[in-house]
């Protein structure tokens, strides 16, 4: 049995299920090749931003930024472009690049955890339905209906459920990994904003240099 078949004969309900399973596999191969451009090498990216911004080398640390094309890079080039404006406009503008990353890294994860509570609801509803078709049946038959003829009203039913509740569990497995995964991005965006900061700071001599050796 094809999957069109599957979904025709489970009704109309049905329908809507599928509509949310293709929803749901658009939304999590996106996220995933996303979060994938989005990973880079943090110790290496403030190494390598460190020693530019060490050397007052703005221009540099900028075109670093450009080619590297991550989330991280994109927060710490929006923040040195607003470098000889203080430090306290390239902390608000890092702050507010963060935030923009942030919504970027997490567009359409509301629209899966909602397919992934109301996908087996609707299976649940499908269901419902079909029983009350099955039993609408016996009615009409006044009672002398035979099981073959509720048979296939009542499979064709459960389809519903058994549809939304994989959908269900694979939505929400997969928002849970990308929920994971988008933290730990937003951690090293973290790290390296506060880094990025922090050296600035030091560099324009907004206040005195820490002695060595001190952590």
């Amino acid at each position: 049995m094809s999957l069109l078949s599957i979904v025709l004969k489970g009704g109309w309900i049905m329908l809507f299920i599928f509509i949310a399973s293709i929803i749901a596999v658009t939304i999590i191969v996106d996220r995933i090749l996303v979060i994938r451009k989005s990973k880079s090498n943090i110790p290496q990216f403030l190494v390598k931003i460190r020693g530019l911004l060490k050397k007052k080398d703005i221009d540099g640390a900028l075109n670093y930024c450009m080619e590297e094309r991550t989330p991280a890079a994109n927060i710490v080039k929006k923040g040195l472009k607003k470098y000889h404006f203080g430090h306290e406009r390239v902390k608000e503008a890092i702050e507010s690049a963060g935030k923009q990353e942030i919504t970027k890294l997490e567009k359409g994860l509301a629209v899966l955890a909602t397919i992934s509570g109301v996908a087996p609801l609707l299976g649940f509803l499908g269901t419902v339905t079909g029983m009350i078709s099955a039993f609408m049946r016996i009615e009409d038959l006044q009672g002398a209906a035979n099981p073959s003829d509720l048979a296939g009203g009542i499979w064709e039913a459960l389809l519903t459920t058994a549809f939304g509740l994989a959908v269900g569990i694979i939505a929400y497995t997969f928002y849970n990994y990308l929920v994971n995964s988008i933290n730990k991005l937003v951690l090293d965006m973290e790290i390296v904003s506060n880094d990025v900061v922090d050296i600035i700071e030091e560099v324009r001599g907004d206040q005195p240099r820490r002695p060595s050796g001190i952590e």
